[in-house]
């Protein structure tokens, strides 16, 4: 199975536990909109937070690119707050794990 794969069925579950099994011990996370980074266990965190609240959704996924090196996909989130953003996000692979994954958002209208 892809890392795509792996990441999709993760994040359509709402298991925080199967997303951080996919990130490797090195990983960081760069949000390009805001110029902040964070760390595996950062990340962890984050997620484990969004899957217990309702309101999130990420809608019509899709690979871009994926390969040993890079996996490159598009979605749309919506957030609880009722904002939806359009979100490109490219992740570096090592070892078949994301070490490095960054993203950026545009706010949809």
């Amino acid at each position: 199975m892809s890392v795509y794969e792996k990441l999709t069925a993760a994040l359509q579950s709402k298991d925080p536990d199967a997303f951080v099994d996919l990130l490797h011990d090195d990983f960081e996370f760069v949000r390009h909109q805001s110029g902040t980074s964070m760390t595996k266990a950062e990340m962890a965190e984050m997620v484990g937070a969004m899957s217990g609240e309702d309101g999130w959704s990420i809608d019509n996924q899709r690979c871009v690119y994926e390969n040993d090196d890079i996996l490159v996909e598009h979605s749309f989130m919506s957030f609880p707050d009722g904002t939806r953003e359009a979100v490109l996000t490219a992740n570096t692979l090592k070892d078949g794990k994301i070490v490095r994954m960054e993203s950026g958002a545009s706010l949809l209208k």
